[in-house]
């Protein structure tokens, strides 16, 4: 009675396949959240050209222009404009401009950031 059937083997091996399309289809977003730390770590400054713009990043000297409530109390600039960022619950990082892909670090962010811009300048997000 415990001998396997021919339609259980399938509907286990059509299980397996589905999982693998699934977790194929994940990408780069699945793992950036995968490696991006669960705790309140500030991450690492950096300034640094990438393709052709300046993108810099550290801690916010006044707590960031919302108290420091959604981006921890760090900026993140491109060409010395300010790019509204947030952290997640995770430990993940968005953007206005790249809010449906999270990814682990800042850095990661404003590099994000500059290629979809492709050439165009930021525009900063009017608040209030």
């Amino acid at each position: 009675m415990s001998s396997i059937t021919r339609r259980r083997a399938l509907g286990v091996a059509a299980g397996a396949a589905g999982a693998v399309t699934v977790l194929a289809q994940a990408g780069p977003a699945a793992a950036s959240r995968a490696a991006a730390p669960a705790t309140g770590s500030d991450p690492a400054s950096f300034d640094e050209v990438y393709q052709g713009r300046r993108i810099r990043g550290g801690p916010a000297h006044d707590g960031g222009h919302h108290g420091g409530h959604h981006g921890g109390g760090y900026t993140v600039t491109v060409d010395g404009r300010e790019l509204h960022v947030m952290r997640n619950a995770d430990g993940t990082w968005i953007s206005v401009i790249h809010h449906y892909e999270p990814v682990a670090t800042p850095r990661e962010l404003a590099r994000a950031t500059v290629r979809e811009l492709r050439g165009a300048p930021l525009v900063p997000l009017a608040l209030g």
